[in-house]
């Protein structure tokens, strides 16, 4: 117990110390305080990686640094995003942004994605913003932010971009590799299940953020008809278990017109042997991604547990997949939680989908490591699924290396036993999402900051739908 207690000050000490400052007010906290190696943009605040931070400082009663955070990304959303002589999209979210000085002078200068690597736009960051935006109102009570003009602006221009007419017949937004957590060239080109996961719990929190009135009444009505057919697309499609599987291994090709069965034309031969011998026969999750003639049957952890906390799995498909959690709980969590993907792609096919990306060699980093961060999200769907045993069990196993480890970004191997090879030590969100997962598994009443119940409207809706087919 004492051990426990002196591990949760250390790591409150480590996150107050990565706290970033802008004229002298808090404002996020940088990725990573690694003292061995050269920071490069490690010493900027991610939005992304600033989430898990920002929902223990709402949770410790201290809004401020949320409030200025969320009033300086605002700000930087209608700033300058000239890239090559190309306009990012109105609305786009910076992916971090850093506190810089001139001429006695603080001013904030923000990455669109121009000096990433690959040169990648974030597409998950004005997402995890509306997130955090509708958390810091359902803790503080303060709806006159939300309400203000500028933030209804800059919530519009945000659903503007996601809800873009495109050339595309589905739901789910259509976005490039590398424009969210998994951020280098990993083969999930095209509608990744956690962008709609995150997507679907954007539109979600824009419903309750959206002030009344004639432009917030329209897009409401516009979000609500977009969620209805969201849930049931991931719920219809995404959705694998082992009688799925069966259907599947089951399907014609080359089916045409509405009475066809297999709408994707997914050929059974495309069903990986592992997955066959890997799925047990009680349990399920949601693919990885979908789209003509293709489907990603490798289980990506995020999407999955966005997808339960949101309630765009079902209460059964949420079952289903803390039981296949439980039940491949070596592969998916092993000695660190938690695995960011399963399983890796080796050989030939890795050289292919990463473009011989040296850094996601199988079992590392983007490619099957295993992921600290990923613990407070473990632990707010074993939380809300009733099963909170299974967090407790994920929080203990991380506290046995942790903090000797030096709170590492990412562990690599098949069981997550070694360190990451690039790993940077001292990740900020490493340390805050041990401290978040504790957090709701002691006091599951916060978990309404980051969950959603089921929609009973929602519901109704989709069983419409299914009676029309």
């Amino acid at each position: 117990m004492q051990g426990q207690s002196n591990l949760v000050k250390e790591a409150w000490e480590l996150l107050e110390d990565a706290i970033v400052y802008y004229r002298g007010r808090p404002v996020g906290t940088v990725a990573a305080r690694d003292p061995y190696v050269e920071s490069l943009n490690y010493d900027q605040c991610f939005v992304r990686d600033f989430v898990s931070a920002a929902l223990l400082f709402l949770i410790k009663g201290k809004p401020e640094i949320v409030r200025n955070f969320l009033i300086e990304t605002l700000a930087l959303q209608s700033s300058d995003k000239q890239m090559d002589c190309f306009n990012a999209g109105q609305g786009l979210m910076p992916a971090s942004f850093k506190v810089e000085s001139w001429d006695g002078h603080q001013y904030l200068t923000a990455d669109f994605g121009e000096h990433a690597i690959g040169r990648v736009t974030p597409v998950d960051s004005c997402l995890w913003w509306l997130l955090l935006l509708r958390a810091y109102v359902k803790s503080t009570g303060d709806m006159t932010l939300a309400h203000e003009p500028e933030f209804q602006n800059g919530i519009i221009l945000i659903l503007k971009l996601c809800l873009a007419d495109r050339f595309d017949m589905y739901p789910t937004m259509l976005v490039p590799d590398g424009a969210f957590m998994i951020d280098r060239r990993m083969g999930v080109y095209g509608h990744p299940l956690e962008i709609q996961a995150l997507f679907y719990a954007a539109l979600r929190a824009a419903q309750e953020l959206l002030a009344p009135g004639r432009r917030g009444d329209v897009y409401i009505q516009v979000v609500n008809q977009r969620l209805s057919i969201l849930n049931f697309h991931i719920r219809e499609y995404y959705w694998l278990d082992l009688s799925r599987l069966n259907d599947i291994y089951r399907y014609r090709g080359e089916e045409f017109g509405e009475a066809a069965v297999n709408k994707f034309n997914i050929y059974p031969d495309s069903i990986p042997y592992w997955l066959t011998e890997w799925m047990p026969e009680k349990g399920g999750y949601l693919a990885g991604n979908l789209g003509p003639a293709q489907m990603d049957f490798r289980f990506f952890s995020l999407g999955n547990l966005i997808a339960i906390n949101s309630s765009l799995a079902s209460e059964h498909e949420a079952q289903s997949i803390m039981d296949l959690i439980e039940q491949r709980w070596q592969d998916l969590v092993g000695y660190m939680p938690m695995k960011i993907c399963f399983p890796a792609v080796e050989d030939l096919e890795w050289k292919i989908l990463t473009g011989c990306d040296p850094k996601n060699v199988p079992w590392s980093y983007h490619n099957g490591g295993n992921w600290p961060v990923l613990l407070w999200s473990l632990a707010a769907v074993a939380q809300k699924t009733g099963r909170p045993e299974l967090g407790w069990r994920a929080v203990e196993m991380a506290e046995r290396r942790l903090a000797e480890d030096e709170w590492p970004e990412y562990y690599d191997g098949r069981n997550g036993r070694l360190v990451g090879k690039a790993s940077r030590k001292y990740q900020t969100w490493t340390i805050s999402g041990y401290l978040l997962a504790r957090e709701f598994l002691e006091n599951p009443q916060h978990l309404n900051l980051i969950t959603f119940d089921e929609d009973p409207e929602m519901l109704a809706l989709m069983g419409k739908v299914r009676e029309l087919r």
